[in-house]
């Protein structure tokens, strides 16, 4: 960064702060107490956990004594972090009668207050009103339907409805008002005042990104009418980002849809893409060149992202590489990158900067200045409830500030509200440590690649937090299905085994195949009219012979080192590894099993492997029991032939040899 942009970008940070400073906060207000009350409650770490727990169960909550016996629980495990008084008079918390019932009364009717301050209303009039209180501020304004995957089709029909209740009844009071130009013009002419986010998976109940093209065929066709509905009465249409799984699936319907000729011209779309991926500056690059084939532009959505944990964990449980950056000043960092490619582009890909953060701010404010961009080709957007003296102070600067407001049933929505409070509430959040008061205006504004030294990486980008590692045995990591790669090969495995369908398959005893003149056809369950492969079926006399073969060759197996036998079952879990998808596909075929089902198998067979490897090492070691008067060894040999009858097994084993 060039030392100019970096001087610029500090003097809009304090200019910021200072604007900030000068409206001073509100003191005595309902939303002062709440926040003292939230900063008091979220001061003990272990505390707010627990508090978040109870909150996301409340939902689900309706007898008295199941909301009495959650409190107690979630508050006990808190331990010493709960102040003495609460915690004391915790237990003597009613469970039954009326004194229970009042307190099942009052611990949703807190819960209801606390979400009304990040959700703007439960039904189309209540959603009304609050936009049209945050116009009388001059802001513009995003409405978000709570709830992402639906369970069923008749749920995502439900979904759909909304939207298009929602879209009709905003267009219709929203459009009558009179005009407000900061937000409602860009350098261009009038915009859309009624903007609507919109969740796809909330669109198909079987969205998947194992299958792109079948997901994307069910997601437009509930799709469609609303982005119609929208073009035709002058709304906006944002796509939201949800995880690291869904991204590819939701580019791939956002770009299918707008090229579609009946939105191809459509300007006032928009999509929301999440800084703390490793690939999202990869995936805007790809967007510019579309859009650009597109011939009309698109807004992009830029935030930081709110799946961290959950991204990081995945990762962690299946030893996949890790989506985003380890250390929140990477994704800084990135989104300040983003942010400058978006400037330089802005006729195309139109920014709206999702951010609390007031460095990340002053520096888009900065870039904008440096590219001379016009101050109304971009805008910034901030969550409903959140950092409030923030959004006065941008606003001031003449630009369009836009709020993320989401609309839903408040207590079913409560999954949204513990991830705002999670978000309001940690550590690393530029809203609270600023308004903790601790640390100086200059370190808050710091280029967050000068804080590159400050920490060690909590997380690699191979896949697991470092503690992962520690062990010696680790499962062989499942295919990730969302990604195309995998797909690919999988899809090519099935080509690839399907080509091989009706072969015959001998037994093999000591290296000879023999025959039987008997066969089992084996025939894929899914499409009985496709055989798989035929199997020779042993005879009384061939499975003797297997016996007697076995016997003979346990004098050798008995003498021969652990090293080599282990090294045997290494290198048979080795041969599985570089064939997995084809013996997935195997199973596929054989079993009728999924994708993913298939693909675990032949993990498991790995394991298996390895894991007996591993074992036949550790055991291999004399194992003293000694006794007075003896000097016992405990050791482990091959006891002999045995047989092993598996439940439940295919016979996909004995096609692929």
């Amino acid at each position: 960064m060039s030392a100019d942009l970096e001087h610029r970008t500090q003097a809009y940070g304090r200019e910021i702060f200072a604007r900030v400073d000068a409206s001073g906060a509100a003191v005595f207000t309902p939303g002062w107490f709440d926040q003292q009350l939230m900063n008091w409650t979220m001061s003990a770490e272990g505390l707010k956990v627990q508090l978040f727990r109870f909150v996301d169960a409340l939902p689900r909550l309706t007898d008295p004594a199941a909301i009495t016996s959650h409190l107690k629980e979630d508050l006990g495990e808190a331990g010493d972090e709960v102040p003495w008084l609460i915690r004391h008079g915790v237990k003597w918390l009613p469970s039954r009668g009326p004194a229970a019932r009042l307190l099942a009364w009052f611990a949703k009717a807190n819960a209801r207050h606390l979400a009304r301050r990040f959700i703007v209303g439960s039904s189309v009039p209540e959603a009304i009103q609050a936009v049209k209180s945050l116009r009388d501020l001059k802001f513009a304004f995003t409405v978000d339907l709570l709830g992402e995957a639906t369970i069923t089709e008749a749920e995502a029909d439900a979904v759909q409805q909304q939207y298009v209740d929602l879209l009709h009844g905003l267009t219709d009071c929203i459009n009558q008002l009179p005009e407000i130009e900061i937000i409602d013009r860009d350098h261009l002419g009038p915009i859309p005042r009624v903007n609507v986010s919109v969740k796809l998976s909330a669109l198909y109940s079987q969205f998947d990104p194992i299958d792109p093209e079948g997901t994307t065929r069910a997601v437009l066709s509930r799709l469609r009418p609303i982005m119609k509905q929208a073009k035709n009465q002058g709304a906006f249409v944002n796509f939201d980002m949800e995880q690291h799984s869904f991204k590819d699936t939701t580019l791939h319907i956002f770009r299918t849809v707008l090229d579609e000729p009946e939105f191809r011209d459509w300007p006032h779309v928009g999509i929301a893409m999440q800084a703390y991926l490793r690939d999202t500056e990869h995936d805007l690059q790809e967007l510019l060149s579309w859009v650009k084939q597109r011939g009309t532009s698109v807004w992009i959505r830029l935030v930081k992202g709110a799946y961290w944990d959950y991204e990081t964990i995945i990762a962690a449980q299946n030893d996949w590489p890790v989506p985003v950056w380890g250390q929140k000043w990477e994704s800084d960092a990135c989104f300040e990158r983003c942010a400058h490619f978006l400037l330089e582009n802005y006729e195309w890909l139109r920014p709206a900067f999702g951010s609390h953060n007031v460095r990340s701010i002053a520096y888009t404010l900065a870039t904008a200045e440096k590219l001379n961009v016009p101050p109304n080709a971009y805008e910034y957007q901030m969550l409903y409830g959140m950092g409030e003296e923030f959004k006065d102070s941008i606003a001031s600067f003449d630009r369009r500030v836009r709020i993320y407001a989401p609309y839903g049933e408040l207590l079913p929505g409560m999954a949204y509200l513990v991830r705002r409070l999670l978000e309001n509430t940690s550590n690393e959040s530029f809203i609270r440590v600023s308004q903790a008061g601790s640390i100086p205006e200059h370190r808050l504004l710091m280029n967050p690649t000068e804080a590159k030294q400050k920490k060690t990486t909590e997380f690699d980008s191979h896949g697991a937090a470092n503690a992962h590692h520690s062990t010696t045995f680790r499962n062989e990591p499942l295919r990730d299905f969302s990604l195309e790669k995998p797909r690919l090969a999988m899809a090519s495995a099935l080509q690839q085994v399907r080509n091989q369908f009706g072969k015959q398959y001998p037994i093999v005893i000591g290296g000879k195949p023999l025959e039987s003149g008997a066969w089992l056809d084996s025939k894929n369950p899914s499409q009985q009219e496709d055989l798989v492969g035929r199997v020779a079926l042993a005879t009384v006399e061939q499975a003797n012979l297997a016996v007697q073969t076995a016997e003979q060759a346990l004098e050798s197996w008995r003498t021969t080192p652990v090293a080599a036998r282990a090294d045997l079952l290494r290198s048979a879990a080795k041969v599985m590894q570089k064939r997995h998808f084809e013996l997935s596909a195997w199973i596929v075929f054989e079993s009728g099993k999924s994708w993913r089902e298939a693909d675990a198998d032949v993990a498991e067979a790995i394991d298996f492997c390895n894991y007996y490897a591993l074992e036949m090492e550790r055991l291999e070691h004399h194992h003293r029991r000694d006794v007075p008067g003896e000097d016992n060894y405990m050791i482990y040999e091959p006891r002999g032939v045995a047989a092993i009858i598996s439940r439940g097994t295919s016979h996909w084993q004995s096609c692929v040899g």
